[in-house]
């Protein structure tokens, strides 16, 4: 593992400790809205981080596996699934690293997942390998363009490194041959917790493997 990816690991900590939830405990709205089009399955949440997303999943039904580098991230989790009564699997690790059978899952929600900035697209090409055929990408996450809504507003949080944020030819780049619903950029009020407060630029892409 990388220095990088070692101090990656301790800000997630250092920033999840904190007793409040540091983007809610509520869905993303965009994930919340276009979970509740599919029938119930397997779900796969790499970088839920402190499990909103992951907990709203598991309480429709979905067997949801979440992963994420932050242990304090699941201690989180598991303490929202709790709060709600529900089951919620969490594995701590690298997605690039972790194991699970092939075309094992129906979904994949990739909700503000921005990985280090050279492991993304091998990161989402491992995924598909994962993901079942006929099954969907749920994506959001910020655009190359939100670098200055960052420089008005520093409470709508994102990375720095224009390097780990999205383009649209990224996303067609690296999920060729999907059916591909939805793949916009837009700007969006967010609402979430302390850490996404104010206006942003997101990509927002809906795709179905064939």
């Amino acid at each position: 593992m990388k220095k990088s990816d070692l101090k990656y690991i301790d800000f997630w900590n250092e920033r999840y400790q904190n007793l409040n939830f540091a983007y809610g405990k509520e869905p993303n709205l965009f994930f919340k809205e276009e979970l509740q089009k599919l029938k119930t399955g397997t779900l796969l949440l790499p970088a839920d981080g402190e499990g909103r997303n992951g907990v709203y999943a598991s309480k429709l039904g979905w067997n949801v596996t979440a992963t994420d580098l932050s242990t304090e991230g699941k201690n989180k989790a598991l303490k929202l699934a709790k709060e709600f009564d529900v089951n919620l699997k969490y594995i701590v690790g690298d997605i690039q690293d972790l194991e699970f059978p092939k075309e094992s899952f129906d979904v994949i929600g990739l909700i503000y997942a921005h990985f280090t900035a050279w492991k993304i697209s091998a990161i989402h090409q491992k995924l598909i390998t994962l993901l079942k055929p006929g099954g969907y990408i749920i994506f959001e996450a910020f655009s190359k363009n939100h670098l200055k809504y960052q420089n008005n507003n520093p409470k709508i949080g994102g990375p720095k490194d224009i390097d780990m944020l999205f383009s649209i030819e990224q996303i067609q780049q690296d999920f060729t041959g999907f059916e591909i619903q939805t793949l916009d950029e837009r700007e969006v009020l967010l609402n979430e917790g302390n850490c996404h407060n104010g206006k942003g630029s997101v990509l927002r892409f809906i795709g179905k493997k064939r």
